[in-house]
């Protein structure tokens, strides 16, 4: 789930847009894995520069293609927590938070 100051934004008419945009000029392929010539499926449409409550309504930050990135789950979450990126049982869902996945708990 998103952090509560985020979650207006991402449930948005202009923010659902721009990622089905982004996901589409990308092929929905993962940006990271293709320059090592993997292709794996993207996940998480990632904001470079993080979005944060001050601002999260400059659209040069929030909607830019320029600060996107379409990752898949593997590495969106080595962006944010290294390589051993959860502990058993826990993953990262679409919006980055941490959520149990049932296994291993």
């Amino acid at each position: 789930m998103a952090r509560e100051w985020a979650r207006a934004f991402y449930k948005s008419k202009v923010w659902q847009d721009c990622r089905a945009g982004y996901i589409a000029s990308v092929q929905g392929l993962c940006e990271r894995c293709l320059k090592h010539s993997r292709l794996t499926p993207g996940h998480i449409v990632h904001h470079k520069k993080a979005l944060t409550p001050s601002n999260i309504t400059d659209p040069e930050i929030a909607l830019s293609w320029s600060n996107l990135e379409y990752v898949c789950l593997d590495c969106h979450n080595s962006e944010h927590h290294g390589v051993e990126v959860t502990a058993d049982g826990l993953e990262f869902d679409d919006n980055g938070d941490l959520v149990k996945t049932g296994e291993g708990i």
